[in-house]
């Protein structure tokens, strides 16, 4: 049986999610090409590995040669300084789209964030539609990457998804990723689901697990194909046992971002 892509470059694929998808997403691809700035050793007969930092355009021109749709999980994972944020998020992700355009490239389907959103609180209930917030340089970054890839879109006709994951760990640790938490399962379900969607032009869609509270309006799982099946009620009892309430009135409990909100700036927290 043909799959639906020939090779797919999967960027961060030595990371928690990338290591994740390397596995989960073969069956779509006759060959899985792998990037990180670490080295992989243990390839499977239909994987093949990069070394490189995203901020290297001809690294990554070389890495998306021949590829037929990119899964770009890769970059700095959390509040840093402005350098690193600038080199591995920024540029590097715009290496990669100009890499992707000439070479011509199907779809690119990107790890945003609930940090480019992370301002609006979760009484807000807002949807892909609604204005950025972002909460740190991290989520201005992600907010960034979102706009080049409509700008890909529009000007070039580059297809793009932007998933805004929220937590995704292997099962939820606090009380709060009993609502943000997306498992690996569901993670591999949703870019499997948005690597296989018909039609997507540029689209924003939440990341996510069927939890029993979602502050954000996700109808537009439906255009991708998305069912997640996995919840965090199997550990609530354990969670909410263990770990203290929050606090209702605190900032990180309010708002979409969590303890970001309360993060100071990378670089006077290095000073």
């Amino acid at each position: 049986m043909a799959k639906d892509y020939d090779t797919i470059l999967i960027t961060g694929a030595a990371g928690r999610l990338g290591s994740e998808l390397r596995k989960g997403l073969a069956p779509l691809a006759n060959r899985i090409r792998l990037a990180d700035r670490t080295e992989i050793t243990d390839l499977a007969d239909h994987e093949e590995a990069f070394v490189f930092n995203l901020s290297d355009a001809e690294a990554v021109e070389k890495a998306v040669k021949g590829v037929d749709a990119i899964v770009h999980f890769g970059g700095a994972p959390l509040e840093t300084a402005w350098k690193s944020i600038l080199a591995s998020n920024i540029e590097g992700s715009y290496n990669i789209y100009e890499a992707a355009r000439r070479h011509s490239v199907k779809r690119v389907i990107y790890a945003s964030s609930v940090h480019a959103i992370g301002y609006h609180k979760l009484t807000d209930r807002i949807d892909e539609r609604s204005p950025v917030r972002p909460d740190s340089l991290y989520g201005v970054s992600k907010c960034f990457v979102e706009a080049l890839a409509n700008l890909y879109w529009d000007k070039f006709g580059m297809e793009s998804v932007c998933l805004r994951i929220f937590s995704s760990f292997p099962e939820p640790p606090e009380r709060r990723m009993l609502w943000s938490w997306l498992s690996f399962a569901d993670c591999v379900r949703l870019v499997a689901a948005s690597l296989t969607a018909p039609h997507v032009g540029c689209t924003v869609a939440y990341g996510l697990s069927r939890n029993k509270v979602c502050p954000v309006d996700t109808s537009n799982w439906g255009l991708l194909g998305y069912q997640p099946q996995d919840n965090t009620e199997f550990v609530r009892e354990k969670v909410e046992s263990k770990v203290p309430p929050l606090d209702p009135h605190a900032p990180a409990t309010q708002h979409l971002g969590g303890w970001f909100v309360d993060l100071p700036h990378p670089d006077d927290e290095a000073k």
